[in-house]
């Protein structure tokens, strides 16, 4: 069985532009004299590997409490890719059958692709950038692929990943009520 941990390491990790950076700071150390070590972090729910919920982008949408794990846990494929994805470059993607798709490179999901796994019915979108549509104009593949209940799973590393199947496992931090939660990503082949 081969295990990728697919997580960026959380402290050190890529930050979309205008987000705060996660930051620590030790309230307890044992070589200070104390009982124990104690850290204690602040970050925004959308640094490093992190899942997106509706409600981030839809007031009254599902906070991440409410996704139903299952979009986020069980069989998937890596795909390759640079650039624009298409709606033709998903019609070929999703003849491998697979409804839970991470994209592998440089890629940016435009309008028409998210439209197009929305036909498709894909459960997760997973993707290496820390936003799954253009950086400068986010809004438009988010509300696409949200409003449908996609899970976004963004700021992932694939680097080491060869393409194909696996099983995924993304289980995102239980943040009742929030936008979005950091999770440790994880991919399967036996």
């Amino acid at each position: 069985m081969e295990i990728y941990d697919i997580t960026q390491e959380l402290f050190s990790c890529r930050v979309f532009p205008g987000d705060v950076a996660p930051s620590f700071e030790r309230t307890m150390e044992t070589k200070r004299g104390d009982v124990c070590n104690l850290t204690v972090f602040r970050m925004c729910a959308h640094n490093g590997t992190h899942i997106d919920a509706p409600y981030h982008f839809i007031d009254g949408g599902k906070t991440v409490d409410q996704i139903d794990l299952s979009r986020m846990i069980g069989e998937c494929t890596v795909v390759q890719h640079k650039g624009v994805l298409t709606s033709e470059d998903v019609q070929r993607i999703m003849l491998r059958g697979k409804d839970r798709i991470l994209l592998k490179g440089n890629v940016v999901v435009s309008y028409e692709a998210a439209r197009e796994f929305n036909h498709f019915g894909v459960l997760l979108v997973g993707n290496e950038s820390q936003t799954v549509g253009p950086e400068d104009a986010p809004m438009q593949v988010h509300l696409e692929l949200l409003s449908n209940e996609v899970v976004l799973l963004e700021g992932i590393n694939l680097s080491n990943v060869p393409e194909g199947d696996y099983f995924l496992f993304a289980a995102p931090l239980n943040l009742g009520g929030a936008d979005g939660a950091p999770c440790r990503a994880v991919l399967i082949r036996s």
